[in-house]
């Protein structure tokens, strides 16, 4: 009879934070609803934007993140004058997860997209593990880039998570998918704001980043799961990437903040830079989420990438 109490408590329980997660899913929504349209590429529903008119930028975000990371004070700086692609990679925000997380996968789907949009080889920024899908697309699909332009960017093996991603750093699917659906939104919601501290260390986390930034999304039990797939994900398909370097056939440059915690500016900059000489490295003050921190020298930065897209 014990027995038969305990495990009638654990299923109560498992219940209960089941719906809680739901419902604070829904709630989250409300508060950062879908900011554009979809398009369906390959079976997979994309969310995204497209703003402004001129040469064409495609905007890819990066772990944990969604379109929202660039809408937060960049994409505004680059309307005026230029044709601004947000989009939600795979799983992320309101687009729908891929059938793999594989990071030539989600380049496959960005390519897509492209096509889908009639883009004339644009300008890809990519920051952070957007960089390498913005890499990887680079090196599958040449014909639909014109240019990268990578901020901070995952460029090399990683070896170690950072501690802000430790929680996610789940390499079983079935565990993955059971603590999305229970315990990962509560305990999410009680520390996010010391994640986006993190984040954005050195510099203050904005107070509006979770709303404003799109930050709050990845408390949903599908974000969590889909951005852990991604960071495993992440961790095969980059010896691979690597090794492709030297093929890259596109101008490529590579814009990092000296001061950023979480993916370190000497491995993932210079080092590229010293392996691929025709990649150009730029070095500024700020830590790893400078698209919100340093807006107006980022999106400087940018309009020159696109002068020299081709």
């Amino acid at each position: 009879m014990t027995g038969l109490i305990v495990a009638g408590a654990i299923i109560a329980l498992i219940a209960g934070l089941a719906l809680f997660s739901h419902l604070a899913a829904r709630h989250i929504e409300r508060q950062v609803p879908a900011d554009g349209a979809f398009v369906t590429v390959n079976g997979t529903r994309l969310h995204y934007t497209d703003r402004g008119q001129g040469p064409a930028i495609v905007m890819i975000h990066g772990l944990g993140g969604q379109m929202r990371n660039f809408g937060y004070a960049l994409a505004d700086r680059l309307v005026a004058d230029h044709r601004v692609i947000l989009v939600d990679r795979p799983g992320s925000g309101y687009s729908a997860a891929a059938p793999s997380a594989a990071l030539p996968a989600q380049a496959a789907l960005i390519a897509g997209l492209v096509e889908a949009l009639g883009l004339d080889r644009p300008l890809v920024v990519g920051h952070s593990l957007g960089g390498a899908v913005a890499l990887a697309l680079a090196l599958d699909h040449p014909d639909k880039v014109g240019g990268l332009a990578l901020i901070a960017p995952l460029t090399q093996i990683q070896e170690t998570v950072h501690a802000a991603f430790a929680g996610i750093d789940i390499a079983s699917p079935m565990v993955r998918r059971m603590l999305a659906w229970t315990i990962a939104t509560p305990l999410g919601m009680l520390s996010g704001r010391r994640g986006a501290i993190a984040v954005f260390a050195p510099e203050p986390a904005p107070e509006d980043f979770a709303t404003r930034g799109g930050g709050a999304l990845v408390l949903r039990p599908a974000s969590f799961h889909a951005a852990s797939a991604d960071l495993a994900a992440a961790r095969v398909s980059m010896p691979a990437l690597v090794a492709r370097y030297a093929d890259l056939s596109v101008p490529t440059a590579i814009l990092f903040g000296r001061e950023d915690a979480i993916l370190d500016p000497a491995v993932h900059g210079e080092r590229t830079a010293a392996a691929v000489p025709r990649i150009d490295l730029t070095l500024i003050s700020g830590g790893h989420m400078i698209p919100v921190t340093a807006p107006d020298t980022v999106s400087d930065w940018i309009r020159g990438r696109v002068r020299l897209a081709g």
